[in-house]
């Protein structure tokens, strides 16, 4: 196996975790909120923050070097309008993100405290998850395109 499909194969992988865990918590984070049973948010959302952490992190950073990586093994120029507009979309994406963690924190206290004292989540979730679900949307988008262009390569 050549040094350039292993490093693309690290890469498929970690975008695959980054895609895979996004989708896979938004769906829980999402049911959660809508039922807004303070149990079930804080179990949902304790869960969460530690996927984000262990995996979305992990595939964050993994994501750039390796993608950075094959460029210069394969000889492309990181000026090819398809590694911009890659480049462009996720830091959009890590943009949402970075708040949206923030917030995942934020609700999981939330949810312990109302949970503790037996109270329905505060007003203040609901702000929380509206924004929440607002930068998730562009963030989804925004990688669904990186896809396409890692895949497509168009000109």
């Amino acid at each position: 196996m050549t040094e350039y499909l292993v490093v693309k194969w690290v890469h498929v992988l970690s975008s695959t975790l980054l895609f895979g865990t996004g989708i896979g918590s938004a769906f829980y984070m999402l049911f959660a909120g809508l039922h807004r049973e303070p149990r079930i948010v804080w179990f949902v959302t304790r869960h969460v923050v530690i996927a984000d952490w262990l995996f979305t992190s992990t595939a964050v950073i993994v994501q750039p070097l390796t993608g950075f990586y094959m460029a210069w093994l394969a000889k492309i120029p990181l000026t090819a309008s398809w590694i911009e507009w890659s480049i462009a979309l996720y830091l959009l994406a890590g943009a949402c993100w970075l708040p949206v963690v923030w917030m995942q924190m934020r609700m999981r206290e939330m949810a312990r405290v109302a949970m503790e004292r037996g109270e329905p989540l505060p007003e203040r979730y609901t702000t929380y998850f509206r924004a929440w679900v607002a930068l998730g949307l562009p963030a989804f988008a925004a990688l669904l395109v990186v896809f396409y262009l890692m895949v497509a390569k168009p000109a």
